[in-house]
């Protein structure tokens, strides 16, 4: 998994990143059909073709204290135990035995013992294969905000406390499928023939540098880092989260 944390410009990490942190909810409502999680089985495939298929979820936590704080994924990674750079190519040990099964559950873990990394583990029992969630972009907040798998950890409150928890409502967070706002727009930008999401290669890794297994949502400014020569769009252009919440949705 990727264990370099960058910092995008007008985000903070200063003080670490403590288990303990308050976590606000999100100002806007929860989309009424985000109320329920994926299946499990879709988490049951390969990491590489669920890490694609979770860009424009919803990740949703709920509070103790009520409300929510959610917001649409935009930027995913892809681990496998076939290849160098995930945590469990070389062997299974205490600290990455959640990565090994079951599926559709959190894998959090520590980079440099300081910031929290949040991952979906995929596949089977026995093979190590996760998902590592790297931004999501939250309805009327700033749009950085959790543009980084530790900004993302921090805003969403999740530690090493959440580690091998069930992704589903009953346990306080989970993942949504895509809202039908912008499963319209995504379907739109298909038939312009403007593909949606890029393809492109991790990044805060050292191996197997060369797999194109990022993807992110072309449209968004919340994007952690953007492929050389892609520029982000114009702020008037951008894909808008809070349309997910909003009557009629994105145009």
């Amino acid at each position: 998994m990727a264990g370099t944390v960058t910092t995008p410009a007008g985000a903070s990490l200063a003080g670490g990143d403590p288990a303990g942190a308050a976590v606000c909810a999100s100002d806007h409502r929860l989309p009424a059909a985000a109320g329920a999680g994926l299946p499990l089985k879709a988490f049951a495939r390969p990491a590489e073709q669920v890490a694609p298929d979770l860009v424009g979820c919803l990740l949703v936590r709920a509070l103790p204290g009520g409300g929510h704080v959610w917001g649409v994924v935009v930027e995913t990674e892809a681990y496998s135990q076939s290849e160098p750079a995930c945590h469990g190519h070389r062997r299974r040990s205490p600290s990455n035995d959640t990565l090994f099964g079951p599926p559709g559950r959190l894998y959090v873990y520590l980079t440099y013992g300081l910031h929290h990394c949040v991952n979906v583990v995929t596949g089977h029992d026995d093979h190590a294969s996760g998902v590592l969630l790297r931004a999501v972009a939250l309805p009327g907040e700033a749009e950085r905000i959790a543009a980084g798998p530790a900004l993302l950890a921090r805003r969403f409150g999740l530690n090493r406390c959440h580690d091998r928890q069930l992704l589903a409502p009953p346990q306080g967070a989970w993942i949504a499928p895509r809202p039908e706002a912008l499963q319209r727009w995504w379907q739109g930008c298909e038939q312009a023939g403007d593909d949606p999401m890029v393809c492109t290669t991790r990044i805060g890794i050292s191996q197997a540098q060369e797999l194109p297994w990022r993807w992110y949502l072309r449209a968004s400014r919340s994007v952690s880092r953007r492929a050389r020569g892609d520029r982000p769009p114009r702020p008037a252009a951008a894909f808008c989260p809070a349309a997910m919440a909003t009557p009629g949705g994105l145009p």
